[in-house]
Formats: structure tokens, sequence, C-alpha cells
């Protein structure tokens, strides 16, 4: 990653979250492969708990148990406003204009016969946010769906079949049936598996998908480059 990287012609920093020890290994790999890097690498250490916040949503970093150190993250977005209904500001009398705005930002107003106007009267309630997990490198424990839960989509690691569950437990990984509980548990939408082993061939990986969806039938094997559509959530109450 990072020799492909000090090929590109930036000047921003670029910012890397992971692990403590990410920064020595960055820097060896840099002294190693005498690479020149002609922008500033900042890596932030990162621990449990919200790592980055950015606009409208928030990453959320959680440890997992690997041979070494190692995090899952939540991209997890602030709850939408409701929808706005001018019939509704047109029949409490609310002008058109400034006033129609500052009650879709939450605050209230006064009108001139008194009366103040509040944005729930003119604004449906709130809408779902959306949230993305990503688990990988990590053998299976519950707590993992505690982390990840109500995911609209999760990408876990399935590295093994069902059968290899000795091995998986010894190298610290993850079966795709044990994925699927993991899905199954957080009451995820969607499993997205990664991160298999190199001992299935691209025809053999069906036996991953059916392993996970023996659990969790909304699974697919991911490839490089796919994309994925997340909708947007209808209204909720709360």
């Amino acid at each position: 990653m990072l020799m492909l990287s000090s090929q590109v012609d930036r000047t921003e920093p670029l910012y890397i979250f992971g692990p403590s020890k990410l920064q020595d290994y960055i820097e060896s790999q840099r002294r190693i492969l005498d690479m020149y890097i002609n922008y500033e690498i900042k890596v932030i250490p990162v621990d449990t708990g919200i790592v980055y916040t950015g606009d409208g949503f928030t990453i959320q970093a959680f440890p997992l148990m690997h041979t070494k150190p190692c995090f899952g993250y939540s991209l997890v977005e602030e709850r939408r406003k409701g929808e706005f209904f001018p019939d509704k500001a047109i029949e409490l009398g609310v002008p058109k204009g400034k006033l129609w705005g500052t009650l879709q930002s939450g605050t209230p107003v006064t009108l001139d016969d008194g009366r103040v106007i509040t944005s729930d009267m003119v604004m449906g309630p709130p809408r779902e946010a959306r949230k993305i997990s990503y688990v990988t490198d990590t053998m299976y424990f519950p707590e993992i769906a505690d982390y990840v839960h109500d995911s609209d989509i999760l990408f876990c690691e399935g590295m093994f079949e069902k059968s290899l569950a000795d091995t998986a437990r010894e190298k610290k990984h993850m079966t795709a049936y044990e994925a699927g509980l993991v899905a199954r548990d957080s009451g995820s939408l969607k499993l997205c598996l990664q991160h298999y082993s190199p001992r299935y061939s691209d025809r053999e990986l069906k036996i991953l998908l059916r392993d996970a969806q023996e659990v969790f039938p909304e699974t697919v094997l991911t490839r490089d480059r796919m994309a994925f559509d997340i909708p947007l959530k209808d209204n909720v109450e709360g």
C-alpha cells in the first residue's frame, strides 16, 4: 500500500488510523524499501470508541481477537432530519422564506400574532441513520454482534469453511458460518463475506457462501471493485 501511495502526486497529508504499533511498522517499511514519499503521513492510534467525526457521520472502533492487535470499525450516520411539510407551514400561517429554513434547522419561530411554531409541527419524525461495519482478522466471539448491531451492511471475514473450525480457532480467524452468526445475532441486513483463505479457488468459494447462508440467507461473496447501494430509510418515531 505504501509503495503504491509513494507514487501518488499529492500535497495533503495521508491519515492512517490503526493500532498503536502501526507507526513503527510504517517507518520500518519506509526504511527497508528506501521509499521517498512527497507528503506527510500522519498515523492516528485508535482505541475503543469514536475515532473520527466527519460531516454527518462518525467512525467507531472496537477490539477484535487476533494474533496481533486488530480493530473492527463501524461508520454510523447521524439521524437525518424529518421531512418538511410546506402545506402544514402554510396552514399554520408561517410565511414562506427565512422562517421555513429556521424551522427546518430545529429552531422554533414566533409569528406576528405571538404564536410559537415548533419544528415538530411542520416536520415529520427523524429518519433512521445508516450503518456500515467492517470486521476482519479476528476469531469469533459473541460480543462482535454487539459492536456491529443493526448494520445495513456488515463486511466480515469468513476465512474457512465450517468443517475447519478448529483450524480457524488455531489461527484466530472466523469460519463463514461464524460470520453468519454475527450477522444474524447483530440484526444486520446484509452480510458481505471477505478475507478468504487462499486454499479456496474462485469456484470453491461457494462452500463459504453456503455455510454462511445456512444461518444468514442475506449473504454475498465480495470481490474487488464491487459496489453496494444502501437506500435511505423511512421516517421513524422517536
